[in-house]
């Protein structure tokens, strides 16, 4: 109870700091000044967080300094930051030519000659906006990507590879998209921070240990199901497998509180963390934080960091059309120690991110910088 009292504490304290920072002047003395323009909401955040989290780091490997704006108030003038060397921006889903331009006449105005960065926080692998903003931008952040990287420009029923499996499958009337690549776009491609990164979660990973106790629950699987037509196809065919299953204690449905969820995480063997409009979840994280062996359709098409998408390591796969759903299931179930191993390896992987300062690695892009993950 007292460390989450003090984690509790330590978020209140991040936010107040982070509020009074602001919008502020850059130190002078500082050779990268970044400028965060951001979407502040729950989602956009986990991508922003890590900035503030690792400031100091960020100061003592690149000598950078950052400031941050919230969109409208940038594009307003209400708050005016100048200056900046480096300006990464977010935006709403739905950009378009008008706000691109006036985004990047803002930042022309504000800060002549600064690298433009775009971060994009969306769920889906695509590049929907790579033909928008690739003359415009030096580099394009995005939470995970597509390993295959010639898959991008490629045709599509719908408009991700999710919309287009499950579309075909279910026979759903999806029109073909194809999203083009600017010649040299994809050297401008970043890897970029995802969900472990939020407020709620980067914090806790530099102690965090697999929680100890019985774990009564076999499956943990409550699946939303509500949404467009190839979600909610995909989401019901997820609920009706693990609704299936007998003999097991499973546990489905929707509507509990947050710290419910997480409990009965906490009391998990296996949670089926399904695909949402993307294919990384918070649900993954809190699995893994919790303990709980991760689930999921595969994922080996899908790059990301930290990875803690490594087959029969750090997660287990099933197959897109669940065939393959109850025996595996029922074959982690009769492996105990494989499952507390899989487990284990996943909290590592985050764990690690965290205490090495990954993520100081990771963004040298920004600062103009050779990226040297390890």
């Amino acid at each position: 109870m007292f460390g989450r009292v003090s984690l509790k504490l330590n978020r209140i304290l991040r936010k107040r700091d982070r509020a009074r920072r602001h919008g502020a002047a850059f130190d002078p003395g500082a050779q990268e000044r970044l400028l965060l323009v951001t979407i502040p909401e729950r989602i956009p955040g986990s991508q922003i967080f890590p900035f503030q989290f690792y400031r100091d780091a960020l100061k003592a490997r690149y000598r950078a300094d950052i400031s941050e704006l919230h969109l409208d108030e940038f594009l307003a003038g209400t708050r005016t930051v100048t200056g900046a060397t480096v300006v990464a921006f977010q935006t709403e889903y739905g950009l378009d030519e008008a706000l691109r331009d006036r985004v990047l006449t803002r930042i022309r105005e504000t800060s002549p000659g600064a690298r433009i960065v775009y971060l994009d926080w969306f769920a889906p692998t695509d590049l929907r906006y790579a033909e928008l903003l690739g003359p415009h931008v030096d580099l394009y952040v995005k939470k995970h990507l597509l390993r295959d990287r010639s898959q991008y420009g490629q045709e599509t029923f719908g408009d991700t590879n999710l919309m287009d499996f499950y579309g075909r499958k279910h026979g759903l009337d999806h029109d073909p998209v194809r999203f083009g690549i600017p010649d040299g776009f994809l050297d401008k491609l970043v890897v970029g921070p995802s969900f472990a990164t939020a407020d709620f979660i980067l914090p806790t990973l530099d102690k965090a240990e697999v929680p100890k106790g019985d774990r009564p629950i076999d499956l943990h699987a409550r699946i939303a199901v509500g949404g467009t037509p190839w979600y909610q196809a995909m989401r019901a065919e997820c609920h009706a497998a693990a609704e299936a299953l007998t003999g097991l204690n499973v546990i489905t449905g929707t509507g509990i509180r947050h710290d419910q969820f997480l409990a009965e995480l906490r009391s998990s063997k296996i949670c089926f963390s399904a695909f949402g409009y993307g294919e990384v979840c918070w649900r993954d994280y809190e699995a893994i934080q919790n303990g709980a062996v991760l689930l999921k359709q595969d994922m080996s098409h899908v790059e990301t960091l930290p990875d803690v998408f490594v087959a029969g390591e750090t997660y287990v796969p099933v197959r897109w059309d669940l065939t393959d759903f109850e025996d595996t299931i029922r074959g982690l179930l009769a492996e105990p120690d494989r499952c507390a191993e899989i487990a284990q390896n996943a909290l590592d992987v985050l764990t690690r991110y965290a205490t090495e300062k990954v993520f100081v690695d990771q963004v040298a892009p920004l600062f103009g910088v050779t990226r040297t993950v390890r």
